[in-house]
């Protein structure tokens, strides 16, 4: 079962920082990330989705590919590919994957302006490891589905550089 973290921050660049963090101790086999997005308030109210992953320009390679190879057998690749690349960049584009593209929006509405969130949907984690490359980061637990003690764990783990440890 997956689990959600999702933890405020109090500036725009601090979340996609400690994303990279994470997606450092993925290759490390000590996190498996389900998704990993980066919410960002900016000043006006709106606000602005980092998915780790761009499902739109993923489908358009996909669609290109195969509307190649079928434009190839009825004899007119060109318009294959072009069938192809924008069909799958609207398939790709409409789907979604990890966590909920609303919930994260509404969620990230009650960041201040500039600040940004940070929504992790992990698999497997290890917490050890995890927690000491976490530590003195900073940023506030929004939402998450951990237990009680693992949630206060996480907590201390992100002030420890507050608190000078």
């Amino acid at each position: 079962m997956s689990e959600l973290i999702v933890i405020g921050y109090d500036d725009a660049y601090k979340a996609e920082e400690v994303r990279l963090s994470l997606l450092r101790l993925q290759r490390e086999y000590l996190i498996d990330l389900e998704d990993a997005v980066v919410a960002i308030k900016k000043t006006d109210g709106t606000i602005k989705l980092n998915q780790a992953t761009n499902l739109t320009a993923i489908g358009a390679t996909g669609g290109g590919f195969w509307g190649l190879l079928i434009g190839l057998l009825f004899l007119n690749p060109l318009l294959g590919v072009t069938v192809g690349a924008a069909s799958g960049a609207v398939a790709g584009a409409l789907s979604d994957v990890g966590i909920n593209d609303q919930f994260m929006k509404d969620l990230s509405q009650s960041l201040k302006p500039g600040a940004s969130a940070l929504f992790i949907l992990a698999r497997k984690i290890t917490p050890d490891k995890v927690l000491e490359e976490l530590k003195g980061v900073g940023g506030r637990i929004i939402k998450t589905s951990l237990s009680h003690e693992d949630e206060e764990q996480l907590q201390q783990a992100l002030d420890s550089a507050k608190r000078g440890e």
